[in-house]
């Protein structure tokens, strides 16, 4: 799958634990269901206009 998109940008969340260990948690709750491991990639809307 190839995603490009000027609408986001990946989210910067270095310096956000919790909201990391969120996607973490639920990256291990997906791989328990689906018994394949994944990786969920936090985007935040980037300026301009709403679409």
């Amino acid at each position: 799958m190839d995603i490009h998109s000027d609408s986001y940008k990946v989210a910067a969340l270095e310096d956000q634990r919790d909201a990391i260990e969120v996607i973490r948690s639920a990256e291990a709750s997906i791989e328990s269901l689906t018994g394949s491991p994944v990786t969920l990639i936090a985007y935040e809307k980037s300026g301009g206009t709403e679409s």
